[in-house]
């Protein structure tokens, strides 16, 4: 099978196609494509997955033999704290050797870009590019690589954003579930740096190639053990979650309660804005209105982009050149968030600290913080989303022409259609419910909001009814 690039890199079940054979080509391609443009260093890191190591070495043997110094990275690392590192060292790109929430029978290449963010669609369509051609020859001995540990930078760099005496003052309870992966100790390690008095709790907390038996990401299904310890909990406790690389966060409340990643958003939002920052918000299409309504009530300009982080990327990069542009924060449904001052990338890490902060300085739990935001925006969030197999001889454009001609939906009118990324119905009542094919297997995710649990429901089955006839 042919080396498939995805947005951000390439991802493959390890020994099948993910090989050392075919890490080797992409590590190539990619130390072409940097020394084209003039690059001299980049960094390397793995996260807690099988042979993540050995993967890693076989990158950096590879890209020092193409003429790079290498700063590779002992041990495994967060996603954000990888990308920090490239921009902090002034590399002209980053390599992160990882699968973030795919089964533990996956790995990755993510790509980075000198920014220390995501690559966008151009480097990475121009490093797949360099896939086929031969490599030019390198005029630089090959060097063993610089063993790099970043952690204390990365932690310097968070107590610039963070309230530091409100997180040592801080005398309640928190949890933090890594789920196995490469979040492991990075925020209880940063509580103790800081002298922080908060109660902390670990679960999930030894990094295992297997996930502890579920897929690396923060949603519900894969809470069950974590929502289970805080069901006698109460008060402000709850538990930051980290996904496989602790790029994404989610977050489990008081009672044994998810707390999504769009109450997440809304949260911190709002508390970047009680902070006095400013600036431009950007979410994904698939995103809660609740953000619209909020961004409308606090005056803030918002940005709506398709479904993909690259995208927010962009908008931050484009701020960066445009301080008129300046993003305040982007997000997006899955829990990748990114915001103001920090690097254009998502961070688990970062943002439970945030959270954290936004309890700390408020006194409130998450669910009093959100449940303020909704009494202050008038709209109620309720969200739910289903990811549907398409039946076989089941045509996307026939599906696609027959929810796009809807012109009401469960009782709810369409009053418009939005197509910037599958079809999304705009709803009466402030609902929405919309249908978004996968680009890479015969799926049909459809995401449904409305204004009560019950509405939500009724949509979503019979948008659901309308994919499975």
């Amino acid at each position: 099978m042919p080396i498939k690039f995805g947005t951000d890199g390439w991802r493959d079940i390890i020994a099948q196609d993910f090989t050392y054979a075919n890490v080797a080509l992409v590590a190539s391609a990619h130390a072409a494509y940097l020394r084209a443009q003039g690059g001299t260093e980049v960094v390397v890191g793995h996260d807690t997955r099988f042979q993540g190591e050995g993967f890693a070495g076989v990158v950096a043997q590879t890209m020092s033999a193409a003429g790079l110094k290498v700063h590779l990275v002992g041990g495994f690392i967060p996603t954000p704290a990888l990308s920090f590192a490239v921009k902090q060292l002034g590399a002209a790109g980053g390599v992160m050797l990882t699968a973030s929430h795919n089964p533990p029978a996956y790995s990755g290449y993510k790509l980075k870009g000198p920014y220390g963010g995501s690559a966008t669609p151009a480097i990475v369509a121009q490093v797949e590019g360099f896939l086929h051609r031969s490599p030019p020859p390198s005029d630089v001995p090959p060097a063993d690589p610089v063993p790099l540990d970043i952690r204390d930078g990365y932690y310097a760099a968070l107590d610039r954003l963070l309230n530091l005496e409100a997180l040592r003052r801080y005398r309640g309870k928190v949890f933090h579930d890594a789920m196995g992966g490469a979040g492991v100790g990075w925020i209880e390690a940063y509580l103790r740096r800081i002298g922080s008095a908060a109660q902390f709790g670990a679960i999930r907390a030894e990094p295992t190639p297997l996930f502890y038996g579920v897929n690396p990401e923060p949603i519900p299904q894969n809470l069950q053990e974590t929502m289970r310890r805080l069901a006698g909990e109460g008060g402000t406790t709850f538990a930051i979650v980290t996904d496989g690389d602790a790029d994404r966060v989610g977050a489990v409340t008081a009672g044994g309660q998810f707390f999504n990643s769009h109450q997440i958003f809304a949260v911190l939002l709002k508390h970047l804005y009680d902070k006095g920052l400013r600036g431009r918000v950007v979410k994904t299409v698939s995103g809660s209105g609740m953000i619209d309504r909020l961004c409308q009530v606090l005056g803030l300009e918002l940005l709506e982009t398709p479904v993909g982080f690259k995208y927010i990327t962009d908008a931050f990069l484009e701020g960066q050149q445009h301080p008129e542009l300046a993003v305040l924060m982007g997000g997006e449904e899955s829990g990748g968030l990114a915001s103001r001052g920090h690097i254009p990338e998502r961070d688990g890490i970062f943002n439970g600290l945030l959270l954290l902060e936004a309890v700390a300085v408020s006194g409130k739990s998450l669910q009093v913080l959100f449940a303020e935001l909704e009494e202050l925006t008038g709209f109620r969030h309720f969200y739910g989303r289903n990811d549907l197999q398409l039946q076989p001889g089941q045509s996307r454009e026939a599906l696609s022409a027959q929810v796009g001609n809807l012109t009401e939906l469960a009782g709810h009118k369409v009053q418009s259609v939005v197509t910037k990324d599958g079809i999304k119905l705009m709803l009466s009542d402030d609902a929405f419910a919309m249908f978004r094919f996968s680009g890479t297997e015969p799926v049909v995710r459809v995401y449904v909001e409305a204004q009560s649990a019950g509405e939500q429901e009724r949509i979503l089955a019979t948008a659901t009814s309308l994919v499975q006839r």
